[in-house]
């Protein structure tokens, strides 16, 4: 396992971040799994030197954070481990249970922490962008979780590259901390991200850590032209068909399996290897419920793609609409 700087920070993590939405008991989603069923999949991202983990607040209503207190260490120390987290989706009723207010914030941390059982997490990063409370809030009620302890560094995820520059200039003008780094869709079907946000990112030193690598699957095969639906997420996940709903999306599928096909390997491990070669890239956020899923991952870490497979990979790739900031 390689390892990296976040962005134009001194925090090291891994290049592959273990997404920790798929783990945590009594989900109502049914291709997450229990904390028995995670802990081999966690022990073995661990040995295989993964020490990156990302989760939110609202994944299986808090289930997941819970898990990953659990589950991480039994591994690694609290030093080893990065540990991310997000806050913005409702979490309790009423007008203030979600948002990125100041109220909502304050609480949302606290809340984190002790489903998580750690004083402090390393990455807190804002799920979404919230049009309805003035960024300098934000950004004010962030910084004073940084300055509380709570948090070392924060993060943002999907939005608009004018959103983000608002925030981190609002956060420099009153001299407050800056996102290190954005959790952005970005993956072989959907590269709209090279438009704005990624060539931002890298000016400015931001580490990009996407989301969806695989396209929920997509690009791993679990769903085909047809409409197959391979496995039980690509069955029950009802955001893939929102996201990955243009036909020559799957023009893009086939020439993945193509290129791995000459390789020998899985189209997964292809997929994986072109995002991690991409500029700017520091970490991709990546899913697994099933041992092989985890190997891949590793795998493609360590795969080169040359010029003339990533020129034949990147051929078939349409524009899209913006998909993913809601």
């Amino acid at each position: 396992m390689r390892y990296a700087n976040l962005g134009r920070t001194g925090l090291r993590v891994s290049r592959l971040c273990l997404g920790m939405m798929s783990y945590g008991n009594g989900s109502e989603r049914p291709w997450v799994l229990d904390e028995t069923a995670a802990e081999p999949i966690v022990r073995s991202a661990v040995e295989g030197g993964i020490t990156f983990f990302d989760t939110a607040d609202t994944y299986s209503k808090g289930a997941s954070e819970v898990a990953t207190g659990r589950l991480l260490p039994k591994y690694l120390s609290r030093d080893e481990m990065v540990v991310a987290t997000k806050v913005f989706m409702p979490m309790t009723p009423g007008e203030n249970g979600g948002g990125l207010s100041r109220k909502h914030i304050l609480s949302a941390i606290d809340a984190s922490l002790a489903r998580l059982g750690m004083e402090y997490v390393d990455l807190y990063q804002i799920h979404r962008w919230d049009g309805r409370t003035p960024i300098d809030e934000t950004m004010q009620a962030l910084h004073d979780v940084v300055r509380a302890g709570k948090a070392r560094y924060i993060g943002a995820s999907s939005m608009y590259a004018w959103q983000f520059a608002k925030a981190q200039h609002t956060a420099d003008a009153h001299e407050w901390t800056r996102f290190v780094s954005m959790q952005n869709h970005y993956n072989l079907v959907y590269r709209e991200e090279e438009r704005e946000m990624i060539p931002h990112c890298i000016d400015q030193g931001v580490g990009v850590i996407p989301w969806s690598p695989l396209a929920r699957g997509v690009l791993a095969g679990n769903r085909t032209r047809s409409g197959e639906k391979r496995t039980t997420r690509s069955g029950t996940d009802t955001f893939t068909d929102v996201l990955y709903g243009q036909p020559t999306d799957f023009d893009v599928v086939e020439r993945v399996a193509e290129v791995a096909a000459a390789r020998e390997v899985p189209p997964a491990q292809v997929a994986l290897a072109w995002l991690l070669g991409r500029p700017g890239v520091t970490a991709p956020i990546v899913g697994a419920t099933k041992p092989d899923h985890l190997a891949d991952a590793l795998a493609a870490e360590s795969l080169s793609l040359t010029d003339d497979e990533v020129a034949r990979l990147e051929e078939p790739y349409v524009a899209h609409p913006v998909l993913g900031h809601v």
